[in-house]
């Protein structure tokens, strides 16, 4: 499965040690980190480790938050933790209102770019800007469409600032074709999580496995293939039920999954996927 990347947020509580024994055991090559258990474990252990174990960190999340005090600090020590993973991409939650008008805090994020930039193209890391679903404007980001984070990026080469792209956040939005389709070069992490009805209390745990909700895959998939995306593919789900699973079994389902929505879609992504 070249392309298949297992996001840990998958099986949140799966011990780093499990989560990289269990990618080898299924053949699976990339694993998407998460900076609070790689920092729990040890940076620089989880670093050997993984890179022991032969697999690719395909992203590691998450920076930005430009509304916090020390964002700056915590940003800047985000991009060396992906310089030692060898994790390309930075995932950007860029942070809500914290206390701002929605103008102020947009371009607080767009400051916050400037500042960070140097130091993400000196460590050789993409900053990938994260547009969330609306309904996490007030509160995760202000950064809601695909056109907005596009916008920041504008400035930059695309090999310091492009987007992550969630199909969970931006599946909705009549627009996000025809941008992915000219703007393929800033696809700086691509990952698949569908949306299930009925949401959940807490929203921030209301994502499905691919094929269990209402996300057209097949176009996304597509999409990006032919806007020229040919790197990993992350599974990335919030999920309770999941979660209270062993993480073995979490990793075979969403293994079945991912396997299941690319065979679906174009003769071209089933065979990269599945070989």
């Amino acid at each position: 499965m070249d392309r298949f990347s297992f996001n840990q947020a998958t099986a949140k509580y799966w011990p780093l040690t499990d989560v990289v024994d269990g990618c080898v055991a299924e053949g699976v090559r990339n694993v998407g980190l998460w900076r609070e258990p790689v920092a729990e474990y040890g940076l620089r252990r989880a670093a050997a480790m993984v890179r022991e174990a032969g697999l690719t960190v395909t992203s590691l999340c998450r920076g930005g938050f430009f509304g916090a005090d020390d964002w700056l600090d915590d940003n800047r020590r985000a991009i060396e933790e992906c310089a030692v993973l060898g994790a390309p991409a930075l995932v950007l939650v860029c942070g809500g209102l914290a206390g701002r008008t929605l103008a102020e805090a947009r371009d607080r994020v767009a400051a916050g770019l400037a500042a960070l930039a140097p130091y993400a193209e000196a460590a050789d890391v993409t900053l990938a800007v994260e547009p969330m679903h609306p309904m996490f404007a007030a509160d995760r980001s202000v950064v809601a469409t695909l056109a907005g984070a596009l916008e920041l990026c504008a400035p930059y080469p695309a090999s310091v600032v492009g987007v992550a792209l969630d199909t969970y956040h931006v599946w909705w939005d009549e627009a996000v074709l025809p941008l992915i389709a000219a703007n393929g070069e800033r696809i700086a992490c691509f990952q698949l999580a569908d949306w299930v009805l009925p949401l959940p209390a807490d929203v921030l745990v209301g994502r499905g496995l691919p094929g269990t909700g209402h996300v057209d895959f097949g176009q996304f998939i597509k999409a990006v293939d032919a806007a020229g995306y040919t790197g990993p593919i992350e599974v990335e789900v919030f999920d309770a039920n999941l979660w209270s699973r062993p993480g073995a079994e979490v990793l075979r389902e969403t293994i079945a999954a991912y396997r299941s929505v690319m065979s679906s879609a174009s003769p071209q992504s089933a065979g990269q996927a599945v070989r």
